[in-house]
């Protein structure tokens, strides 16, 4: 998949933070959904939807828990570390392997 769901961006058109969580919930559904149906597969949602930039957001925008921990069950280390800056991901890899 060539393009990705970009949340802050789509969900910056939001009138406040509730609808921000429902629409956030109703894509998550989507997303879900397809991978139950096989329209897309994991590798795809990845690419799509679970990747670092929405899970950093997600962390940093929803005081919910449970929001933070769907998108962290959808990513991968190496995709969280292509987000955050050299410095900062050079800093969680020493802490997570030493």
């Amino acid at each position: 998949m060539k393009h990705s769901i970009n949340l802050k961006e789509l969900l910056s058109g939001a009138s406040n933070k509730n609808q921000q969580v429902i629409s956030f919930s109703l894509i998550c559904l989507g997303i879900i959904e397809s991978l139950i149906s096989g329209t897309i597969s994991a590798s795809n949602a990845v690419e799509l939807f679970f990747h670092a930039n929405n899970c950093l957001f997600v962390r940093n925008t929803f005081i919910e828990k449970g929001a933070d921990k769907l998108m962290s069950h959808g990513t991968q280390l190496n995709d969280i570390f292509d987000a955050l800056p050299r410095e900062q991901a050079q800093q969680h890899l020493e802490i997570r392997f030493y």
